[in-house]
């Protein structure tokens, strides 16, 4: 089961994870994705929610993704955490107006 939600700020994704996590998800099913890759960082960091890494993605998508640009790694890594290649892109332009979105993925 994916849920996924578009938030303004990590405020904002900290409300919204408290929710997931009364609906019976864990933190290490949850993903935030920010265009600024130090913002997914830091944001996940002081949230304690999971990265997108080679466990979700494979080595060869982890790999490929370091000669794509950013928009092509974030699609790749939300349709890894199963978002279909349409929702990928509606969601990156989200990311593109500097919003945070909050991928629940139980594995």
């Amino acid at each position: 089961m994916v849920t996924t939600k578009t938030v303004e700020n990590a405020l904002q994704a900290k409300s919204e994870i408290e929710g997931l996590l009364a609906q019976g998800y864990s933190l290490d099913d949850v993903y935030i994705l920010a265009h600024d890759e130090h913002r997914s960082e830091d944001v996940s960091d002081a949230l304690h929610t999971n990265e997108v890494g080679m466990k979700e993605q494979g080595v060869l998508n982890s790999m490929g993704n370091m000669f794509k640009s950013r928009g092509d790694e974030l699609r790749s890594k939300m349709e890894s955490l199963g978002l279909s290649q349409q929702e990928a892109e509606t969601y990156e332009k989200e990311l593109d107006k500097g919003k945070l979105v909050l991928i629940a993925n139980k594995h």
